[in-house]
């Protein structure tokens, strides 16, 4: 079966900076995949392209297997963008917003009035008809935003960070259009730094760093290659004591942020935890299942500062820890 979307090897340069570095994904139809990464390692670049914003300086982007250099004006009848700028007109309605759009696309005036009436029904927008956008709160822009995106019924539909700006409630009733949007076939590729929003949403996970995708999987797959099955959060004023015992019992152990996570191979309760570390100068200890934060940690690592390639194809001395 032919893919919704396949970017093949993607190469992106910035003057002498790469900042895709072979990229490669495919997109099944009616699939939510996420793209997850740390800042800077390429996320925004790849929807840029896929989206026609910008070209790719080698590898191929195909829609639906057909390559979207090819489609030209066609791409924006398939493809819808929700991204981080909530592009809205402030001055004008609801639907006002949804009918301006439409028009863009192309959609006749028939269709026109039933794909607003329709956007307006499924996205609860009807209590604020006479309100202009600049009034409504962020979640209910990001919830307009989102309809406006899905006026011309895209064929692959683009979400950049889609719940970044909105408080927990309004986050919450997103995720409840997205989910209604997946469970009726909806394409969707959806990058995010809620990891929580991926493990909820998304069919399959691509983590990225420095330009590639390191891992790729669903969930499950994921956290199979965590080397643990439960996680044990450990706080003691004698790290390396903790780190030492760790490895005398078999139990992995990292530390992100100045936190000791040991990784177990099974689910244990505290008190056989603390027993185990017995004389450690252990001052708290917590233990949880496996989850895509563990995953991430352990197949991208923590970056704050990505690495930068050269044209030479040398790494500077800018890398990440």
């Amino acid at each position: 079966m032919t893919a919704a979307l396949q970017i093949d090897g993607v190469h992106k340069w910035f003057g002498s900076h790469q900042v895709l570095d072979g990229f490669s994904l495919n997109i099944e139809a009616g699939e939510i995949v996420g793209l997850l990464g740390p800042n800077g390692c390429g996320k925004s670049t790849v929807l840029n392209i896929v989206c026609q914003l910008l070209s790719c300086d080698a590898g191929q982007v195909r829609m639906m297997g057909e390559p979207i250099s090819e489609l030209g004006y066609r791409a924006r009848a398939l493809i819808g963008l929700c991204a981080q700028d909530c592009a809205l007109y402030p001055d004008l309605l609801p639907a006002e917003n949804l009918h301006f759009f439409a028009r863009l696309y192309g959609l006749s005036d028939r269709l026109r009035q039933q794909r607003v009436a329709e956007l307006m029904n499924n996205f609860a927008l009807q209590p604020f008809a006479a309100t202009r956008v600049g009034k409504l709160s962020g979640g209910w822009r990001q919830r307009l935003h989102l309809a406006v995106s899905l006026v011309h019924r895209p064929k692959l539909l683009v979400l950049d960070e889609p719940t970044a700006a909105v408080d927990l409630a309004a986050r919450m009733d997103l995720w409840r259009l997205i989910e209604g949007l997946r469970d009726s076939g909806t394409t969707i590729l959806l990058t995010s730094h809620h990891l929580a929003e991926a493990e909820r949403l998304c069919n399959r996970v691509a983590l990225m760093r420095d330009g590639r995708v390191v891992a790729e999987g669903s969930i499950t797959e994921l956290l199979a290659r965590v080397p643990g099955r439960a996680v044990a959060k450990v706080q003691s004023a004698d790290k390396a004591a903790i780190m030492q015992r760790a490895h005398h019992l078999g139990w992995p152990a990292r530390q992100h942020a100045g936190q000791i996570s040991l990784l177990l191979p099974h689910y244990l309760g505290l008190r056989e935890i603390v027993d185990a570390l017995d004389g450690t100068a252990v001052s708290a200890v917590s233990v949880q299942p496996v989850t895509l934060d563990d995953a991430y940690l352990e197949l991208v690592g923590e970056s704050t500062c990505p690495k930068v390639k050269r044209k030479t194809g040398q790494r500077s001395s800018l890398t990440s820890t």
